[in-house]
């Protein structure tokens, strides 16, 4: 550990007391910090451009889900810039250093910094969610139950957005984007809730926001009727979402842990890494769907806009992919209105046309799940063209 100029400068103006050591305060966690903001950014990066590059070229289709994610992206970049800023101001070292090292011009702007970059981080989650029920409905606009629990999920979202940025914004009286310390000179000037508990509802809020954003496809798989190898393999694309919940829970306790603990500091430069780490979990989560029909065409060497993965124009007897808006639903949930399509025997010609044309309408989502039909229908053909051929001598033709 290299000794900090400040330090010494700080030691040799005599503003540090004799109990605190200068080990103490070179103590410092700065360097991992930075170097796992700018490395979420950059994985953050790469898997939106790859969502966007397999939904533009692969599928040749954007959304309003996409242009969401990029704008998330594009919010995330200066908020990690005031994280990065932040962490070499020192605003993660220990109590003493701030306090005894940082120059009083020096946290007053830290404090400035933090204000503006948390007002950006609430938006850009903001954003992030929106983008994935942007999503949500593009995949489920054929079960109009499913339509309306996104909309009121909207609303949801935006009415815990309002308490985050008032409570951000007029978190002292009169109004400032200082977050005064005791010892900060015209401190008594304000009067303030505490910084922890202004962050410790916002937390709780995103975890509650992120409960209800990705209990959204864990719903659609409980409801929608699959097989259970089908269903694990529409929670590996969709259920990625979950490790979001989990940062929001580290989120909450790191800020906890900042307001209570007497060196309420030294949590900070993780809670930074932390919040960006939720942005981008979310981005990333939220672009695997995107990201999949381009791995299936340049990894697996399918092709992506066909419902089972390979050729379009040939389909085995008995079994018909389909895309996830048009799976049929569990008995037991039947209000859900669908779009179900009566698949009728391989000689109705003008059928298959139909379902084909559905295939590819819905094949722009991305996602796909081969489901095996027992089709009593092409039971009874069969044994009807068997009668048939008997009687007359020929087999119909298929």
């Amino acid at each position: 550990m290299s000794d900090d100029p400040a330090v010494a400068a700080a030691v040799a103006a005599g503003r540090v007391p004799p109990e605190v050591t200068t080990a103490w305060l070179n103590e410092t966690r700065d360097r991992p910090a930075i170097a796992a903001v700018i490395f979420v950014l950059v994985l953050t990066f790469l898997a939106v451009s790859c969502r966007i590059i397999s939904r533009k070229f692969v599928l040749k289709r954007l959304g309003y889900d996409d242009g969401l994610a990029i704008l998330s992206l594009i919010l995330l970049v200066p908020f990690v810039v005031l994280c990065v800023w932040l962490i070499n101001m020192g605003s993660g070292r220990h109590y003493e250093y701030i306090q005894y090292v940082m120059p009083l011009e020096t946290v007053e702007l830290s404090e400035v910094v933090d204000f503006a970059a948390h007002i950006i981080y609430t938006t850009t989650l903001l954003v992030c969610r929106l983008s994935g029920l942007a999503f949500y409905q593009r995949i489920c606009s054929l079960h109009a139950e499913f339509l309306l629990a996104v909309r009121i999920l909207a609303g949801v979202l935006v009415a815990g957005f309002l308490p985050q940025i008032f409570l951000l914004i007029f978190h002292c009286r009169p109004v400032t984007a200082l977050w005064p310390y005791d010892w900060q000179p015209h401190a008594d000037e304000f009067t303030c809730l505490q910084w922890g508990v202004v962050y410790s509802v916002n937390s709780g809020v995103s975890l509650f926001c992120d409960l209800l954003l990705f209990g959204i496809p864990i719903a659609m798989i409980y409801i929608l009727d699959l097989p259970p190898k089908r269903r694990v393999q529409l929670a590996c694309i969709l259920l990625p979402g979950m490790l979001v919940v989990g940062i929001s829970v580290a989120r909450l306790v790191l800020v906890i842990r900042g307001q209570w603990d007497p060196d309420e500091s030294w949590s900070y430069n993780p809670m930074l890494a932390v919040e960006t780490s939720e942005i981008g979990a979310t981005l990333i989560a939220l672009s695997v769907p995107g990201i999949k029909p381009m791995f299936d065409k340049c990894i697996l060497r399918k092709n992506p806009r066909s419902a089972t993965g390979g050729s379009s124009g040939t389909r085995s007897h008995g079994s018909r992919g389909t895309a996830l808006r048009n799976l049929s639903l569990r008995p037991t949930h039947s209000i859900l209105t669908s779009s179900d399509y009566t698949i009728k025997g391989p000689s109705d010609d003008s059928e298959q046309g139909r379902v084909k044309d559905s295939y590819s309408m819905a094949s722009t989502d991305g996602i796909f799940v081969r489901v095996d039909f027992n089709v009593k229908e092409n039971r009874e053909q069969d044994e009807a063209r068997f009668d048939w051929k008997n009687q007359y001598g020929k087999p119909q033709l298929s």
